[in-house]
């Protein structure tokens, strides 16, 4: 029997997403869907909804859930990972409180920035504990990450862990429908092209019957910004840089330099920036789960519409060898020209039996280049710290993030990462 492992199955709700797609798949029937999550309540709970959800839609896979990594991996042909290290109390607690005592406020901190180094600090060795058990018990096996920081994480595992790794993100997949629905334009037949890296793509491309569509989508963003919105840093990055950005606006602004500043306070409130979301987000999640999971584990009957993730029609396509196109995070072999080599980059990928194949894009725009190119410093430097274990590698991905950058100097930033290595303590082991 065919294995699907699904690491931080804890995550009950994306578990039913992800793996209800699988049990409504044809080519995926079955398959053993094996569940490992540290938490073994969270891990009891994803079980007993899968299995409802089994018998509500008539499916053939079984579910199985294990205590021991290792074993839920044996044999896996497919790995789908979605765990995060350290969990909101403390970790992220931590990523957000201790940058503030320094004056230095971020909106998400999960994928750069301070917050975005020290997530990655935590998680890659965990990824790397997952690789060498790949390579022991299941060393064909692909692996699909949904996990932030991803393009570090995709690159790490990849790279170091030596796994056929590709990330996935929902920003690709809804960039087109969102600019389209907040422009109040009409999505039909239009046609994009997206590349650049995670949670900074670029819609390079956006057109219908061969009509270029970029010059309406500025006119009517232009008036919009007038009116105030919910994505204005996009927007604003869109008029001032020429394309659309994949992800949200809250993510941007701390991707930047240009928004998130002390010395210019009326920023917060003309772009909207919700300084402290992920935490509130956080917040919402615990205190809306216990009634959720009433909801979800209460009902007998516990069904599943197909959702719009991609793992499901991606290994659906590795089993059929019938195509499917998807915007995935992968190395960078000369598939963006004016981006460093060793990067992760997300671009149009073709899936078949003969797994994940990039599509190559060629040079972005020098102005959209030079965006990533801030951003995948740090990456590239957080990757040698946490390989080499050397503390100034930290310190040189903290100089050069942006946002951090712009904000703090040279002494305070040195003095910000030893304070949060001190504060996590214990989760980053390497380093204490």
């Amino acid at each position: 029997m065919s294995k699907i492992t699904f690491l931080g199955a804890g995550s009950t709700v994306f578990v039913k997403n992800v793996l209800g797609d699988v049990m409504l798949t044809e080519a995926l029937q079955g398959f053993e869907l094996a569940l490992y999550d540290i938490d073994a309540g969270r891990l009891k709970d994803s079980e007993q909804l899968l299995q409802s959800m089994k018998q509500t839609l008539g499916s053939s896979c079984t579910v199985k859930a294990y205590t021991d990594r290792k074993t839920a991996l044996r044999g896996a042909k497919y790995v789908i990972n979605a765990i995060q290290v350290g969990g909101y109390d403390p970790c992220t607690i931590t990523d957000f409180e201790i940058p503030k005592k320094y004056g230095l406020r971020q909106t998400i901190a999960d994928t750069l920035g301070i917050g975005g180094i020290f997530r990655n600090l935590r998680t890659i060795p965990v990824m790397l504990d997952f690789a060498q058990d790949i390579q022991d018990v299941c060393p064909d096996a692909w692996f699909l990450n949904y996990t932030n920081p991803m393009a570090v994480l995709t690159n790490v595992m990849n790279t170091v862990g030596g796994v056929k790794t590709v990330g996935l993100c929902h920003s690709v997949q809804k960039c087109v429908s969102e600019l389209f629905e907040a422009l109040d334009m009409d999505q039909t037949g239009v046609q994009s092209k997206i590349a650049g890296i995670n949670h900074m793509a670029w819609l390079l491309e956006v057109k219908s019957g061969g009509v270029d569509l970029y010059p309406e989508i500025k006119r009517r963003a232009a008036q919009k910004q007038k009116e105030g919105h919910n994505d204005m840093v996009r927007f604003e990055l869109m008029l001032r840089f020429g394309f659309y950005v994949t992800e949200s606006s809250e993510h941007n602004a701390e991707y930047h330099p240009y928004f998130i500043k002390r010395g210019y306070p009326e920023l917060i409130e003309r772009f909207r920036i919700p300084l402290d979301e992920y935490p509130r987000r956080c917040v919402n999640q615990i205190n809306g789960w216990a009634s959720m999971r009433e909801k979800l584990l209460a009902s007998g009957n516990i069904g599943h519409t197909r959702s719009h993730e991609y793992a499901s029609r991606i290994l659906d396509a590795m089993e059929t060898d019938k195509p499917y196109t998807i915007g995935g995070n992968v190395m960078n072999t000369g598939l963006i020209t004016n981006l460093p080599d060793e990067a992760c980059v997300e671009v149009p990928c073709l899936v078949d039996a003969s797994g994940v194949t990039p599509t190559y894009v060629g040079a972005l725009p020098p102005q959209l280049a030079a965006l990533n190119r801030t951003n995948i410093n740090t990456q590239l430097l957080t990757i040698e710290a946490a390989v080499t274990g050397r503390k100034e590698h930290i310190y040189h991905a903290a100089l050069l993030d942006p946002h951090t950058s712009a904000e703090l100097s040279i002494d305070d930033i040195v003095s910000l990462c030893d304070d949060l290595i001190e504060a996590h303590g214990s989760w980053l082991p390497a380093f204490k």
